[in-house]
């Protein structure tokens, strides 16, 4: 199974090798991706503040933080424990047209840690959700066809993503109520 994967991941690298766009599409593209980085949520902080106030605001940030740990914890566990090279250090003509974060490829952090803030955000305000759960998707794709992940290392990072994301909102059904009394009643001592 492992030998089908990693050629179907060498397949559609060579793909987006062979049909590159233009450079300045390859900007926008950049662009784009960089929003993965974590600037697009400011966007959403500001939506959910203006549409649902503080209160709810606090809950979904506090969920959101659970969501991140666990994901970052199987990232960090599962990409030092594969040790999966990027596409750059196995295929030669494959260039980085952008910077990978660090060494390995599997998963696509990019895609799990983006998807795992979507699904929590998704939860408590779906009107957004549809949007949310595509723009990690795309963000991924778009980093294999920048040469820094095979395409299975962005459907492992999704499905990561929303184990993750189980996990966080079983942790928040038994411990949310507990955290956010807890820290409204440190916020009211201050």
């Amino acid at each position: 199974m492992f030998i089908w994967i990693t050629q179907l991941d060498e397949r559609v690298t060579r793909y987006w090798l062979a049909h590159r766009f233009s450079k300045r599409i390859d900007s926008l593209f950049r662009f784009y991706t960089r929003m993965g980085d974590g600037y697009i949520w400011s966007l959403v902080i500001a939506y959910v503040l203006i549409r649902y106030g503080g209160v709810f605001f606090s809950k979904i940030v506090i969920q959101v933080l659970i969501s991140l740990l666990v994901c970052l914890t199987l990232y960090w566990v599962i990409k030092l424990c594969i040790h999966r090279r990027r596409p750059f250090d196995v295929i030669d003509e494959v260039k980085s047209l952008i910077a990978p974060l660090d060494k390995y490829s599997f998963p696509s952090g990019h895609t799990m840690n983006n998807l795992a803030i979507a699904a929590t955000v998704c939860a408590f305000a779906p009107e957004v959700g549809w949007i949310m759960v595509l723009l990690p998707l795309t963000w991924g794709l778009l980093r294999v066809y920048f040469g820094v992940h095979w395409l299975s290392d962005v459907v492992g990072g999704f499905c990561l993503g929303i184990l993750s994301f189980f996990i966080a909102d079983k942790l928040w059904n038994v411990f949310g109520s507990t955290i956010v009394n807890f820290l409204l009643g440190f916020q009211c001592r201050l």
